[in-house]
């Protein structure tokens, strides 16, 4: 006895509401799948970007040549340790060009352009994040409401056709039914897995991009003017490390 499931033939016995419902859990489907390979490609793209600007970067900056920095910074924009610490640099570019003096409100100025940067880049990360969570979270209970309907028409028909009908005559439907359930489990499930990689996905690249942006800030606090033979931080920079004990300035 060959045992299996048609879906052609559940298909076409399918009522009007039942191919509504498994249509829209086929659009839900492909919007959640779409916007997942769109991410994968985008953070890709990004991760690549960075494993070629981080060695050169970071070779620049032992070399304490902020100009070299900055120019990388502002080629690899697809990067987004580039866009972050190039918002940072940014903040200094004219004066480090100009050899003029860094105040601790250029410092503060630097770090706030970190975190403007930071909000822009983790929101262009998280878009379409609410999609993969939706569809991951409503996708059953679409199946569930066709399942549902689908075993009350199956009642139904079953109360009017009387005893004649019997299991027999029901089975059809509740199959019927039940497989809009099953269509929406398989269209939950790569919904959360998707949306759980990208979550630990994204939690990653911003311990990236808060670490590598805090290791700038320090440089330019401490370091920064080297190249030039001289300390380029004013007395009131100096005054202001002094009363707070440490070379961090708070934003």
């Amino acid at each position: 006895m060959q045992h299996g499931i048609d879906i052609m033939k559940l298909w076409d016995a399918a009522g009007m509401f039942a191919r509504g419902v498994i249509v829209v859990m086929a659009v839900m489907s492909l919007w959640s799948l779409s916007v997942a390979i769109a991410k994968a490609i985008y953070i890709a793209k990004s991760q690549k970007a960075t494993r070629k600007f981080a060695p050169e970067f970071s070779r620049a900056i032992q070399e304490e040549n902020l100009e070299k920095a900055i120019a990388l910074a502002e080629k690899n924009q697809a990067s987004h340790i580039a866009r972050v610490l190039g918002g940072a640099l940014g903040e200094v570019k004219t004066l480090i060009q100009d050899r003029a003096t860094i105040t601790s409100a250029d410092i503060n100025s630097a770090e706030r352009a970190v975190e403007r940067q930071m909000l822009i880049t983790l929101a262009e990360f998280r878009r379409g994040m609410s999609v993969m969570a939706t569809v991951g979270a409503t996708a059953p209970f679409v199946g569930l409401l066709g399942t549902t309907m689908g075993i009350v028409t199956a009642f139904t028909g079953m109360a009017a056709a009387g005893a004649s009908g019997g299991l027999a005559g029901i089975s059809a439907g509740i199959a019927e039914a039940l497989i809009t359930t099953a269509f929406g489990l398989m269209v939950a499930i790569p919904a959360v897995w998707f949306y759980n990689y990208f979550t630990t996905k994204i939690e990653n690249l911003t311990v990236e991009m808060t670490y590598s942006s805090k290791e700038l800030i320090d440089y330019l606090i401490k370091s920064v003017g080297s190249e030039f033979g001289r300390s380029i931080f004013t007395k009131e920079f100096q005054a202001q490390k002094a009363v707070t004990g440490h070379g961090h300035v708070s934003g």
